[in-house]
Parts: structure tokens; sequence; C-alpha cells
């Protein structure tokens, strides 16, 4: 049995993101899709004393065709202003000193040229203090099918995988029969009934960066995870 998931990079995403990765066996990073402005490939939400705040790293769009592993970082220094933010916002956490050094050095070696391989850095970092060890890929190593759903199926065989773990945007455009006739299982993420955690500055809010749940509950952040339960 092998479960696999496969999904467009985004920056330090939230903590859903992270429980579909821990919920599968092999995750790969698909970022042989076409970029799309104003999305969560380059940009994330944290929480700061005035509300939400959008980190954004500026990148250069030249094509509507472009893909998001072909996108450039037009400005080198992003990740300084990115780190002082959230050092401000975050201050006050109880597990923010903890982890200043750890989040001060991932920034202080975010110099990647392209927006795939910045989030594939963080991406790895994350899993790395949530725990979570499943083996990503990058879409690039596939050869790759025609048509949206024939694609993910192809990924999926060719990865030996036994169930596909979706996100729940896909039930637009996914066939299932395709994957029901290739003998592969299709399981759908479901990202309600997450807990609250001790968190700065109410109201609550889920849909934020998951360094947020790190800062607050340090180790202790996994287990807002759903996936960590299924270890």
């Amino acid at each position: 049995m092998k479960k696999v998931a496969i999904l467009q990079s985004n920056y330090i995403p939230w903590k859903g993101y992270f429980d579909i990765i821990g919920s599968v066996d092999e995750f790969v990073l698909y970022d042989d899709m076409q970029y799309t402005k104003n999305d969560w490939r380059n940009r994330n939400k944290i929480k700061t004393q005035n509300g939400l705040q959008w980190l954004s790293i500026p990148v250069r769009q030249e094509s509507l065709h472009q893909k998001i592993n072909e996108t450039m970082i037009t400005d080198a220094k992003w990740h300084v202003n990115h780190w002082k933010s959230i050092a401000q916002s975050y201050a006050k956490a109880p597990y923010f000193k903890v982890y200043k050094e750890q989040f001060e050095a991932l920034y202080a070696g975010a110099t990647q040229a392209y927006i795939s391989e910045i989030n594939r850095y963080f991406i790895e970092a994350l899993c790395g203090m949530l725990g979570i060890q499943t083996k990503i890929r990058d879409s690039r190593e596939f050869v790759l099918a025609e048509g949206k759903s024939e694609r993910l199926l192809a990924l999926c065989q060719e990865l030996g995988a036994t169930t596909y773990l979706s996100g729940p945007a896909a039930r637009d455009y996914l066939d299932e029969s395709i994957f029901e006739a290739a003998g592969i299982g299709v399981e759908w993420m479901d990202y309600s009934g997450y807990k609250e955690y001790h968190q700065l500055f109410p109201p609550f809010e889920h849909g934020v960066s998951v360094i947020d749940v790190i800062f607050n509950e340090g180790e202790n952040a996994k287990n807002f995870l759903k996936s960590s339960q299924l270890h």
C-alpha cells in the first residue's frame, strides 16, 4: 500500500498543506504547471498586532504560459524584509526564542533564484520542524502525460501508488473513473475540524502560515495537524 499526493508548491504554507504531506508516503511538488498571479506560490499570511499581513516574494511573470518552476525572483533582498516582519510579529510568541536562530539562518540562506527552489527549501525545513519524514519529489523527475487527470494518474502509476490523496479544489476537474479503472483509489483531503491553539492577537485565524503554530506551540505544533494522529 502506498499513498501519494501531488501539489503545486506554496511559500511557507499553512498547516493544511503540511497535513497532506504528512498523510502520504511520497509527495510530489507539481511545479510544471502554469504560474498564477495573486496565488499561494509566492506569498502567505502571518498574524500581527495590526491584523493579517501578506508576505510576498517579488517575482517576474513574462508570459501567461510561464510555469511555476520557470518563475524567477526579482528582489534579492526579499528575505531580509520577510524575516524582519516575522521577528517583529512573533517576538512575544512563547517559542519564538527557541526557534529564532533556526529561522534566522533559514532566511539568511534563502538566496535561490527561482520561486520553486525557495518553496521547496522552506517546505523541507518546516517538515523537519514538524517531524514529517515523507519523501518529497519534483515533477521534473518524471515524464508527464497530456491531460489534467491523465497526468496525475501517470505520476501515481510511476510512483507505484495504490491511493491518491487530492486537495479538495481538484473535485471540479479530477476524473476519478480513470483512477478506478487503473486500480488506484482516490481520497480527498478534509480541511475541516482543526483544533485551535494558543495564538497571539485574537480572534483566532486558521488560514495563516504554519510558522504561526510553530512559534506559538513549539514541539507541540505537530499535534495540531491531523496527520500526526496517523503515526
